[in-house]
């Protein structure tokens, strides 16, 4: 009987110590890699509704307004002098708007 015990309690052991690696990655999943992928998700859909005329800042701190947007091209006016640059649309960081500006 006893005998009976000690081996189930050992089966028990072997599921425990594969429950706490299970449990670490599904709370790492939702602390960290899903809110990671809504905001990957998020910044996607704001690079597909870039249009003419839109205030968007760079990953490099640049503010600018959109002149033309292409499949991967971005150009840029910026201020004071107007000049135009060229980006990749991946370094867009956001879409600003003016109460955001000011």
């Amino acid at each position: 009987m006893f005998a009976m015990w000690l081996q189930s309690a050992a089966g028990l052991g072997n599921l425990g110590s594969l429950a706490l690696p299970i449990l670490f990655f599904v709370v790492l999943y939702f602390l960290m890699i899903a809110p990671n992928q809504r905001k990957q998700k998020k910044w996607q859909e704001m690079l597909g509704q870039l249009k003419t005329g839109d205030r968007v800042t760079t990953n490099g701190g640049i503010r600018g307004t959109v002149l033309t947007v292409k499949d991967d091209l971005v150009v840029l006016r910026v201020q004071p002098d107007g000049v135009k640059l060229e980006f990749v649309k991946s370094a867009i960081a956001a879409v600003t708007t003016d109460e955001q500006v000011a």
